[in-house]
């Protein structure tokens, strides 16, 4: 063989070789990706299950991949049966219903890895007087390690609150932060007014 054809082959024979060891690695990133998707997926079963009994009370809640043998890439299907009623996809519930089955999975979520803070955009805005209760009975369970800042409009979400900041408009085009800070016992400590 001449020396061209000779290095011709052994380029080729590279080529294959780490064409084959990438395939190998991508082989084990999958394989391992599965591994990890798995058990994450099965502490937010697991989560999902114990935080939706703490909101709803009682009932049964579950996940479940809707494609078992393309687990990366398919969806989940959300189930619930709250206490007294018939078991349900999300898209059937009330709005409270909804509002609480989503936090109880975004919280399930949340405990697999919690961050400093959190921040809640109107998670409130469905719930009733009771459920908001049930809900920040839950949220304290949290507030060791993590910090809630949850926009709101409603009154009782206020109550629950260790510190209020909100923006108001006292004069057209004018905007006012007002600041209130609260005790353990739900007593005002500070309340600040600026500009």
């Amino acid at each position: 063989m001449s020396k061209e054809l000779e290095k011709e082959v052994q380029n080729r024979d590279d080529l294959i070789g780490s064409r084959d060891n990438i395939l190998k690695i991508i082989k084990k990133v999958d394989h391992d990706s599965r591994i990890k998707f798995m058990e994450t997926f099965d502490q937010i079963r697991s989560n999902f299950q114990y935080i939706f009994t703490k909101l709803f009370g009682e009932g049964e809640a579950d996940i479940y991949l809707l494609d078992e043998e393309n687990i990366l890439d398919c969806g989940i299907d959300i189930y619930v049966k709250p206490k007294g009623k018939q078991p349900k996809v999300i898209n059937l519930l009330s709005g409270g219903e909804k509002a609480l089955t989503a936090a109880s999975l975004l919280l399930a979520i949340f405990m697999i890895k919690p961050s400093p803070f959190c921040l809640l955009d109107e998670v409130d805005a469905a719930l009733d007087d009771a459920n908001i209760e049930r809900f920040f009975s839950l949220l304290r369970e949290f507030s060791d390690k993590t910090q809630f800042i949850i926009i709101t409009h409603n009154k009782k979400t206020m109550e629950y609150s260790d510190a209020i900041y909100g923006v108001t408009m006292e004069e057209i085009g004018v905007s006012k932060i007002i600041s209130a800070k609260f005790s353990e016992e739900g007593k005002l400590v500070t309340a600040e007014s600026g500009d």
